[in-house]
């Protein structure tokens, strides 16, 4: 039994220094482009980041070197971090995921610009995905070097946005299978003379100039780095790339003149009378998607007036109370603790479905999503919570969410997780809508404006009343006509008497 255990020794010995042998052996001749090879790849150093688990007949180790890839019996060798570090500092940023099932994301616009320099956690831009608007900071300090995309492009999650050159290059890490993390690459990895280039890089990448000079100069056939810039700091400006055209006989001066002429009036003349071809985006791609979802969804619609004189005699004590001018009572508000109120002894109606599963979810809070016309296109955000929310503070919510629309600035909270939404056409036009349900939710409720409408009493008599058409989109394959007709009734039987909300909250 001893003498196997020191033969097993003797044999791992063996095995270790036969594989530094065969490695120094076949990388050697090969040189890195920048790296020197005795530096990464000396037998102290194979030694030291070789590792071994187990039974330590099978070893583990992660390697790197350029154009090469060794898997001996249980080895894996890669080298690209090494690579990485040797080119120099320069970072590439990518589109990160930005929430679940995003796949790309509408540059909106840089917060840098080329030659900035940035400290970590400094905003660099602002993306807008389907669900909310992003700003993206920066994990690095370092300088910007070139910046990939302009506003207005689609960006693919992982795509690169911008380009730094860090002043400290992070060292890479890897982790195994055995889930511990590889030794690290010591200091003596890098020589002086790969970090000497770092600067020099970036001084070429860095080139003070914007995505559109340098596509001009790209189109001229120019190179940006040999264009004097005539900008603040040195920045290179259109005007300099047609300078530069014009000394090399690119371009005639005349021609040069029309194209300045034509880009400053092109937006007043001509517009008018040609095909434009315009790309959705942002929440209008959202909305594309949400409405080919609820294109499957078979709707039936239920049609009801509501009386609202009382709720206009509310809104007007409310004003006439209000000592806050940052607050403005509108009949919203009312509209949707009312509506809580009728949800809460009709649950179905605050669900969601999900068709694989056959399954109604019942949602134990009232998240009332309010569709919203923005500049930026149809949103529908929602307030969290309205069961538990005093009027006040339903107007306070409904307040933010505007403002924030308005500026494009909601929070993928804020326009994730509702339960049913309301469409409120009656505050641009309209009698009434019918609205698509928004899915997986299985509700949607249109409601037109407050109009003055000639009633008769039982006795013939006529008065003015303030009516309120309401119109309610269900999903034909959870809720039946009976169900959303009783959920009506005592809806309107809130709105049209409010004083009995004072019964029922809580």
């Amino acid at each position: 039994m001893i003498c196997r255990k020191i033969n097993q020794g003797k044999l791992r010995n063996s095995v270790r220094q036969s594989i530094c042998r065969w490695f120094q052996s076949s990388v050697a001749p090969v040189a890195a482009p920048v790296t020197p090879v005795s530096t990464v790849c000396s037998g102290k150093k194979i030694q030291s980041e070789l590792h071994f688990f187990g039974n330590y007949t099978t070893p583990y180790c992660s390697f790197s070197k350029s154009n090469v890839s060794f898997i001996p019996r249980g080895c894996s060798f890669s080298t690209q971090a090494a690579l990485d570090l040797s080119t120099g500092g320069v970072i590439d940023v990518p589109l990160a995921q930005t929430g679940e099932g995003i796949a790309e994301c509408e540059l909106l616009k840089w917060f840098v610009q080329e030659g900035d320099q940035v400290e970590e956690f400094q905003p660099l831009c602002e993306v807008q995905s389907d669900k909310a608007t992003i700003e993206i900071t920066s994990r690095y300090k370092g300088k910007i070097s070139h910046i990939v995309h302009v506003p207005g492009s689609i960006v693919k999650v992982g795509e690169t946005l911008l380009k730094i050159a860090v002043d400290e290059i992070p060292e890479p890490t890897e982790t195994s299978d055995a889930s511990e993390k590889m030794t690290s690459l010591d200091s003596d990895f890098i020589g002086s003379s790969d970090i000497s280039s770092v600067p020099e890089k970036s001084k070429i990448d860095g080139v003070s100039s914007t995505p559109a000079v340098r596509n001009l100069a790209k189109q001229y056939g120019l190179d940006i780095n040999d264009v004097p810039g005539t900008g603040k700091d040195g920045r290179i400006l259109k005007e300099d790339v047609t300078n530069y055209a014009m000394q090399k006989g690119l371009i005639n001066e005349a021609l040069a003149c029309a194209q300045q002429k034509h880009s400053e009036v092109s937006s007043l003349i001509g517009a008018g009378y040609e095909d434009k071809t315009l790309q959705l985006r942002g929440y209008q791609r959202s909305m594309v998607k949400s409405m080919t979802l609820a294109a499957k969804i078979p709707h039936f619609y239920y049609v009801e007036e509501m009386k609202c004189d009382a709720v206009v005699e509310l809104k007007k004590s409310f004003q006439n109370e209000n000592s806050d001018p940052e607050i403005k009572h509108t009949f919203l508000p009312v509209l949707i603790k009312s509506l809580s109120m009728a949800l809460t002894t009709h649950p179905m109606l605050n669900s969601r479905f999900n068709e694989e599963s056959y399954e109604v979810i019942l949602k134990g809070s009232h998240n009332i999503g309010i569709a919203m016309a923005t500049p930026n296109g149809l949103v529908v955000p929602n307030i969290k919570n309205v069961q538990s929310l005093s009027i006040l503070e339903i107007t306070k919510e409904l307040s933010r969410l505007q403002k924030l629309a308005k500026i494009n600035k909601l929070s993928p909270d804020d326009i994730s997780g509702s339960t049913i939404t309301l469409s409120n056409i009656g505050g641009i036009g309209g009698k009434f809508g019918s609205p698509l349900i928004n899915s997986p939710e299985v509700a949607i409720i249109g409601i037109g404006r407050i109009q003055k409408i000639a009633q008769f009493t039982e006795d013939g008599d006529v008065y003015p009343a303030s009516i309120m058409t309401i119109n309610i989109g269900a999903d034909h394959r959870v809720l039946d006509g009976a169900t959303v007709a009783r959920f009506c009734n005592d809806w309107k039987k809130f709105v049209e008497k409010p004083d009995l909300l004072l019964l029922h909250t809580r």
